[in-house]
């Protein structure tokens, strides 16, 4: 079981303390908790050792035996992102790169993710339109959409329009396909009762279907920044002005596999951020859904 499992079953309605319980239940609450952060303690220091064996393991391997030229250092790598951070790059701050490619990802995931919401949850419910366009929706899916990238440079240029459509055309499918799936998957004879009693079209989608497919739409949004992130990127090293793509393919041009390994480095750290504040946002949004079964019995 996963660190971030034992995370959420701490923080279960289950496990919380509640006035008026019972000494020896309140006891076993508080053995759970402890057993709990514990485990979370240790999964941790694993990973940090796990960490320093890798990067061990990497820089002996290219001090005796391996060219660093072709496969760089971990001490080469640290220098590379020191010297980004303090002095900055041949394209200005690091900063300044960092920016903006955030600006174009976040761009590029909020309109696909809109886009791909509205459509998906639209289309769930018209059976008719989305048999007669959903072969025309897959025809479009199966075209590789990075070679775009390159398409979209010529059309939008250099800047930013063409990054943020890049990003969109990679964000789009995948929210798009969960939610129209998540509204598909809606309680029939919910939706009938409600219609019953007099509920809407509007109503019914507002207070049934769009709740019901929250949790498919929030799980293809876990993954759409990722998707995001390289549309930028790959939009960047296809062409443009500043960016950490555009630093990438600077580093691949004179051979810096440091600087390759770098900005490799600030991108998951970016993506990794980006995933933390998306699992923030889902706990806050589902934080009317009742845990589940299973999350109750590893709580007690």
């Amino acid at each position: 079981m996963s660190a971030s499992t034992y995370s959420d079953t701490s923080a279960s309605p289950a496990t919380a303390q509640q006035p008026g319980l019972r000494p020896d239940i309140a006891a076993a609450v508080a053995r759970t908790r402890r057993r709990h952060r514990n485990h979370r303690i240790q999964v941790w220091l694993l990973r940090l050792a796990l960490v320093v064996v890798v990067l061990g393991l990497w820089q002996l391997a290219t001090t005796f035996w391996l060219d660093p030229f072709f496969y760089s250092q971990p001490t080469a790598i640290a220098k590379k992102l020191y010297v980004w951070f303090t002095d900055g790059t041949s394209k200005g701050s690091i900063w300044h790169n960092i920016a903006v490619t955030l600006e174009e990802a976040v761009l590029g995931f909020v309109t696909g993710s809109i886009v791909g919401i509205v459509l998906g949850i639209l289309l769930g419910r018209a059976r008719l339109v989305a048999e007669v366009i959903s072969p025309f929706i897959q025809m479009a899916n199966a075209v590789p959409r990075i070679i775009l990238a390159a398409l979209f440079v010529i059309w939008f240029g250099l800047g930013l329009e063409s990054k943020v459509a890049t990003a969109f055309i990679l964000v789009f499918f995948p929210v798009f396909f969960n939610s129209f799936q998540g509204a598909r998957e809606v309680d029939r004879n919910l939706v009938n009762n409600a219609r019953i009693l007099g509920a809407s079209r509007v109503q019914v989608l507002w207070s049934i279907v769009v709740p019901s497919a929250t949790s498919w739409i929030l799980a293809s949004l876990h993954t759409a920044f990722g998707f995001a992130l390289i549309g930028a990127i790959v939009g960047e090293y296809t062409g443009a002005e500043f960016g950490m793509g555009l630093l990438i393919n600077q580093a691949q041009g004179t051979f810096d596999t440091a600087g390759i390994f770098a900005g490799m480095i600030i991108i998951t750290v970016i993506a990794l951020l980006a995933e933390a504040l998306l699992g923030l946002l889902e706990r806050k949004l589902l934080r009317w859904r009742p845990p589940s079964p299973s999350v109750d019995t590893a709580a007690v």
